[in-house]
């Protein structure tokens, strides 16, 4: 069985936001790129993640006001970082066993990818398909 590698199936150059950004404005970058995932940067550093639940969450607080509230308060400041020839298969067993809804493949202090769920799920697709099983033999 061959090894795969994370940067085969991960989004490349993911869209970034910084910190200083407002919930209102991560929401937009959600919606206009079909993401639930962002990057938060600052200076070029990577300082967090901030998701589509994330914003939820902090938005259900009595007097959020989401455009004036900042990503800062709504990131997670320790995100999953992998590098890009990490495995796909600890990858992915690190972020279900976590419950991690993406990891951030970073190069030189760079997030140069990011891989999300549902690029797992394509991934899993993917390779399903390069298998060439029917899908009977599936179990579908």
């Amino acid at each position: 069985m061959s090894r795969h590698k994370i940067q085969r199936f991960m989004t490349k150059v993911p869209h970034t936001i910084s910190p200083k950004g407002t919930l209102a404005e991560a929401h937009q970058a959600m919606r206009d790129r079909g993401v639930r995932h962002l990057p938060v940067v600052h200076e070029g550093k990577l300082v967090g993640v901030v998701s589509q639940r994330d914003l939820y969450l902090l938005e259900t607080l009595r007097g959020v006001d989401i455009g004036r509230e900042l990503v800062e308060e709504a990131m997670s400041d320790e995100p999953f970082v992998v590098a890009p020839d990490a495995l796909l298969e600890e990858v992915a067993d690190a972020m279900a066993s976590r419950k991690h809804g993406s990891a951030l493949v970073v190069q030189s202090s760079t997030v140069v990818g990011i891989f999300t769920s549902t690029d797992a799920l394509r991934a899993l697709a993917a390779l399903l398909r390069a298998t060439g099983l029917e899908p009977d033999d599936r179990g579908t």
